[in-house]
C-alpha cells in the first residue's frame, strides 16, 4: 500500500503548472481540460478564430520566449554525436554536450 502511495504522489509531481504550446493547441475544449486538470495553456489563437475568450496579453509574452529554446534545440541538431548517442557514458555525452554549446558560442559571437 505505501508503494501505491508513493507512485501517485511522484505522478501528481510530474503534473505541469502551464503548458507552452504553439497555434496548433489552440482549441477550446483542450483549454478547458487543462483547467480542470489545473494546467495554465499558454498558446496564441488561430487567425480564423473570432472568439477568443482566454486571450491575455500578459502570458503570451512567455509564449514569445519559447523561440529561444527551440533556436537552441535546433542549432544543437546540427551535431551529430549529440543527435545520435553513440557514448556509453554520460560524463562523455556531457563533455560533448558543453563542447557544443561552446562551439555555438564562439560561432555567434564572433
Amino acid at each position: 500500500m505505501a508503494l501505491a502511495g508513493r507512485a501517485i504522489s511522484s505522478y501528481v509531481a510530474m503534473i505541469p503548472e502551464r503548458v507552452i504550446a504553439d497555434r496548433g493547441y489552440d482549441s477550446d475544449p483542450l483549454r478547458e481540460r487543462f483547467k480542470r486538470r489545473g494546467i495554465e495553456l499558454i498558446a496564441p489563437y488561430r487567425k480564423n478564430n473570432k472568439l477568443r475568450r482566454y486571450e491575455d496579453g500578459r502570458k503570451l509574452r512567455r509564449y514569445k520566449r519559447r523561440w529561444i529554446v527551440e533556436r537552441t534545440n535546433a542549432w544543437l541538431g546540427q551535431f551529430r554525436r549529440l543527435l545520435v548517442r553513440h557514448e556509453h557514458l554520460l560524463s562523455t555525452y556531457r563533455a560533448f554536450f558543453y563542447l557544443a554549446c561552446f562551439w555555438i558560442t564562439l560561432r555567434h559571437c564572433l
